[in-house]
């Protein structure tokens, strides 16, 4: 039996799952977004991370089994919708991730 191409999903240091609350993904405008995709199997596998309008925010290539990280920043708060895509010969995997950067605190 193959092993799965991505055997499991971090954001910010955490598993990611949909279920969870998603107070715990979220990060102040300017902080880093961690991304991590521990991959299985073997081969070469190729990882891109865009945004909702296609546009390129992180790649690599990497063997399998490996680990492929991207930290992603945003300068204006908002939510952002990007997309994990992980390919390696026929394999795919595709995840859609929403990432919420909250607006810095007001100075007292």
């Amino acid at each position: 039996m193959n092993k799965p191409l991505v055997r499991m999903l971090k954001l910010n240091g955490l598993q990611y799952n949909l279920n969870r609350d998603p107070q715990v993904y979220r990060r102040p405008v300017g902080e880093a977004f961690a991304l991590q995709a521990l991959l299985d199997g073997s081969g070469e596998a190729e990882c891109r991370v865009t945004d909702a309008a296609g546009q390129l925010l992180a790649s690599g290539k990497l063997a399998r089994p490996g680990l492929f990280k991207a930290e992603l920043k945003f300068d204006s708060p908002g939510s952002r919708v990007v997309s994990l895509q992980v390919s390696s010969g026929a394999e795919r995997f595709e995840q859609t991730l929403r990432l919420d950067a909250l607006a810095p605190e007001h100075a007292h």
